[in-house]
């Protein structure tokens, strides 16, 4: 494995983990705690175990199959049903980048005053020189290293912050809390309902399911050319003009599935049931002692929160909340161009420089979040905010129906043994390998599991049908 590809693994992984306290997290975690206290943190607790269990299902297909979810739909499903999957990945990546837009305004305004919102978000395109300076995958990113782990280092100071801000909450008891993390009929409201979208939208996040099934590949490759059982690529003189114009397809070994799988799978799970679970219940269990019933408690936002924190704990925790959420912006912006590379590589099979991508989805989401900050100000981007987390909760069940569905037939997920083999694109065989059909692997999901994923797909979809009916009813 290079030592590119190392980087790159590392790299996405502490993304993943800035990702986990973006600014939608911070949005919808403070209305929920504002407007419900404590019981919508069964929605945190039921999104972080949905995220733990599709986010496994996205390792599982990207492991087994060697491709990421955009390329198993171009690869396995009709060509119509892929270009639609494909703009539902692209709507989710504008969506998350519109919140990212909105916190980088609201993080600048809050550093400094004078800069207005409409400003901040213009100003927010100049992120593309981050990308520029700081993301070539094609050289050593060692100047992105280091930028995250700065970034982390802020995200794990407002961490303590919270930490610090739980230890002066007065006059709730622990017993209150934990009944948060009971289902309550404050989740069947009208309000409820469209908060418990938003913090489901801004857990799971449609385009971090493309970026989980992507991300394992590298440590798949390590494995398997430390062992020597990655073969050559094919040359042009062993193959046909058509196959060499396609797309190959690098497939792990057996031996590198078996080693990596359960080792991806628990790395996520612990990062997110304890990182993120605790950080999105801190943030709700702050904005619900300090906020709820107040009388700005239907306005209750970042600024709100922001301002807790300077005037309980000292000015400079509120200086770092908005310096962590101005860069954890940044990086979810990098975060963004990463998986619209592997929707647009994978649905299309389209490449496109890493700072290009960037600015084209920049470019859209920037303009309705200047519009709104322009005509309805704090509030409006507030809203838009919560709104933009909502709209990931209604894209998911487009997502993740392709995910159970690959991971749920022997078709997709039956490992051949031996060596890793390449595959060239729409071709039944393959280019380099062999294949002993007796110790073929079969590695899809029990029964029980695919089970599991159809009620969690059907519960995601009854939300957000839901959600959209009493919204239709201006209810």
């Amino acid at each position: 494995m290079s030592s590119a590809n190392q980087d790159e693994q590392s790299v996405e992984d502490r993304q993943t983990q800035v990702l986990l306290v973006d600014p939608g997290n911070y949005s919808t975690d403070i209305a929920a705690g504002a407007s419900y206290r404590f019981k919508l943190l069964f929605i945190v607790l039921l999104s972080n175990l949905f995220a733990i269990f599709l986010q496994s299902l996205a390792i599982k297909l990207g492991t087994v199959s060697g491709l990421n979810l955009a390329e198993a739909c171009r690869a396995f499903l009709p060509r119509w049903l892929n270009i639609i999957l494909y703009i539902f990945a692209e709507i989710a990546i504008i969506a998350t980048d519109i919140a990212e837009v909105i916190g980088f305004a609201i993080a600048l305004n809050l550093l400094f005053p004078k800069v207005p919102l409409v400003a901040g978000c213009a100003i927010s395109i100049a992120d593309v020189m981050v990308i520029l300076l700081f993301y070539n995958p094609d050289k050593s990113m060692r100047g992105l290293r280091i930028f995250e782990y700065f970034i982390l280092c802020l995200v794990m100071g407002v961490v303590i912050c919270f930490c610090i801000q739980l230890s002066l909450i007065q006059n709730t008891s622990v017993g209150e809390v934990f009944k948060g993390y009971l289902p309550s009929k404050s989740i069947v409201e009208q309000q409820g309902l469209y908060q418990a979208c938003g913090i489901l939208g801004a857990t799971v996040m449609p385009h971090s399911l493309y970026l989980g099934s992507g991300i394992v590949q590298p440590r798949l490759r390590e494995y398997d050319v430390k062992r020597g059982l990655v073969p050559p690529r094919p040359s042009p003189s062993s193959t046909s003009v058509n196959q060499v114009s396609e797309k190959t397809y690098y497939i792990p070994s057996l031996e590198a599935i078996q080693s990596s799988l359960k080792t991806s799978i628990a790395e996520l799970a612990i990062a997110l049931f304890t990182f993120a679970l605790f950080v999105n219940s801190a943030i709700l269990i702050v904005a619900g002692a300090s906020l709820y019933k107040n009388p700005d408690a239907v306005d209750a936002d970042i600024f709100s929160i922001h301002d807790l924190l300077a005037s309980s704990i000292s000015p400079a925790a509120g200086i770092l909340f908005a310096l962590a959420l101005l860069l954890s912006g940044i990086t979810a912006g990098i975060v963004c161009t990463i998986a619209g590379q592997m929707v647009s590589e994978g649905a299309l099979n389209v490449k496109m420089r890493p700072w290009l991508r960037r600015l084209m989805t920049r470019s859209i989401s920037i303009t309705p979040s200047i519009i709104i900050a322009g005509a309805v100000g704090r509030s409006g981007l507030n809203a838009a905010l919560n709104g933009s987390q909502v709209a990931l909760s209604i894209v998911l069940p487009f997502v993740t129906a392709p995910l159970i569905y690959f991971t749920s037939r022997n078709k997709f997920m039956t490992v051949r043994s031996g060596p890793a083999r390449l595959q060239v694109e729409g071709q039944p065989t393959l280019v380099t390998g062999q294949r002993n059909e007796g110790d073929d692997a079969k590695m899809r999901n029990a029964w029980y599991t695919t089970a599991i994923a159809v009620v969690i797909w059907l519960i995601i979809a009854i939300m957000n049908v839901a959600n959209l009916v009493l919204l239709g009813e201006g209810q």
